[in-house]
């Protein structure tokens, strides 16, 4: 039976490292550009303005192919000269610029109070809402169909010549702006309501959590591998720095159980989804199987790097905690003495309830990942205290007295008891419950308060 010289071993597996390492760098690269594209203000108008073009020249290109004595059939429609043409398209292209500045000025504004009263981290959501992106490249897309428009009409000397097809989309284009212009005051005004805001915070992270934490689960490692893990003492964990600064927004765990198969070796991730990382900072440790030391290759380092994407901020694509995060700030917004707003964190609470007895039935991974013969990657998972603990411990410490509050978290935590038989579960929200009682008796005003928090307690815990 032939055998691979360990030289030739070595060269096979740095030839494949690098074909997959190659793969998992487009991919990784393409869902940051796109997931970047998909937040910003300026390529769905950028798109819309390059289909304005297309359409300019289109119809330019069938008014010079097509006969104009059936025009003069309809001359309510086709009957403007050279001149009025060009005044008509003039007068779009210059009211468009208007309103395009007038719908900047606007989105900017809603930007900052959103920014001001609610929490920054709900930006990102305005930037990506596509109602928005499309008004701004609709006004701007007009204009520049105008310009194009504009550039062939000929008259007098010059030879005639009337794009009639093309002025008269103008000119639709222009009456339908009017109905855009209504729905984007109604949009915005709507968009800035406490109420909207929270939902669609809590419509994403809804998603998000529906796909990070589906029904069933593939094979997780058991606790017998993973205590076999960590009583294995000879293994040499060797640290790989991280070569950027920012927030971990996703981890291709399958890409790392796949590089830790091949070394062989195990992976053990030292920062979870949401974690900020500095340069330099320990990324993952590293180890062989059996105890031996295992090189660091350029290789082999780059590879893991490529598995991470670091960003200037957290995101929910991965990150169902960021989402429960922004509702929380909000809340806690709501709560501070220079806003006092409690029917806006009432309705945090109600929407992270929500959220929360959502994750109380699924089923959250396991930090052991295995390769069905052993383990692989020691990864760093959010736990159920964990996430409930996010949700609701700064509002309870910002609730300072507030009856209304108190009551509240009371409701949301036993909407969560009502979605777990896990006990372990149902004994963190027991905690919580505790804690809420605890803080509710420590700072309530009067008696009658405390009183009704108690009948709210007994009414839903016993």
């Amino acid at each position: 039976m032939p055998t691979t010289a360990p030289d030739d071993l070595h060269v096979v597996f740095n030839f494949s490292l690098g074909a997959y390492a190659s793969r998992q760098k487009s991919m990784n690269r393409f869902t940051r550009w796109w997931l970047n594209l998909n937040a910003s203000l300026w390529f769905v108008p950028a798109l819309m303005v390059a289909g304005a073009i297309l359409l300019a020249f289109a119809l330019i290109f069938v008014d010079v192919r097509l006969s104009h004595d059936w025009l003069a059939e309809l001359p309510l429609l086709f009957g403007a000269g050279s001149d009025g043409a060009r005044g008509m398209l003039t007068a779009i292209a210059s009211s468009m610029v208007t309103v395009a500045g007038l719908i900047f000025s606007l989105t900017l504004s809603t930007l900052a109070q959103v920014s001001s009263q609610y929490t920054p981290r709900v930006l990102r959501n305005f930037m990506r809402d596509r109602a928005n992106q499309v008004v701004l490249g609709f006004f701007v897309s007009i204009f520049v169909y105008c310009l194009i428009v504009l550039r062939t009409i000929r008259g007098g000397d010059e030879g005639s010549f009337i794009p009639s097809l093309a002025v008269l989309m103008g000119l639709l284009l222009a009456l339908v702006s009017i109905g855009v212009l209504i729905f984007f005051i109604h949009h915005i005004a709507s968009s800035i309501q406490a109420s909207n805001i929270v939902r669609h915070a809590a419509e994403e992270t809804e998603a998000a959590i529906d796909r990070l934490f589906p029904e069933q689960l593939g094979r997780q490692a058991t606790e017998t591998e993973a205590q076999t893990l960590q009583q294995n003492e000879e293994l040499h964990w060797q640290p790989v720095p991280s070569q950027t600064t920012g927030y971990v927004q996703s981890v291709d765990e399958e890409g790392l159980l796949t590089l830790a198969s091949k070394l062989p070796g195990v992976l053990r991730m030292e920062q979870g989804i949401g974690s900020f990382v500095a340069r330099g900072a320990t990324l993952v440790a590293v180890a062989r199987d059996e105890g031996a030391t295992l090189p660091l290759t350029k290789e082999l380092t780059d590879q893991i790097h490529r598995s991470f994407s670091l960003g200037s901020q957290r995101t929910t694509e991965q990150d169902a905690g960021f989402g429960l995060r922004q509702i929380v700030d909000i809340a806690l917004k709501a709560l501070s003495p220079g806003v006092n707003d409690t029917t806006t964190a009432i309705i945090c609470i109600d929407h992270l309830g929500a959220l929360l007895a959502q994750l109380a039935e699924r089923r959250l991974p396991s930090p052991w990942r295995t390769d069905h013969s052993q383990v692989r990657i020691i990864a760093v998972r959010p736990s159920f205290q964990q996430f409930v603990a996010t949700a609701f411990d700064q509002i309870r410490v910002c609730a300072d007295g507030n009856v209304a509050i108190y009551q509240r978290l009371l409701t949301a935590l036993a909407t969560i008891r009502q979605r777990t038989q896990d006990t372990e579960r149902q004994q963190v929200l027991r905690e919580q419950v505790e804690l809420v009682a605890e803080a509710a008796h420590r700072t309530l005003a009067t008696v009658h308060e405390w009183e009704q928090v108690q009948q709210r307690l007994t009414k839903l815990w016993g």
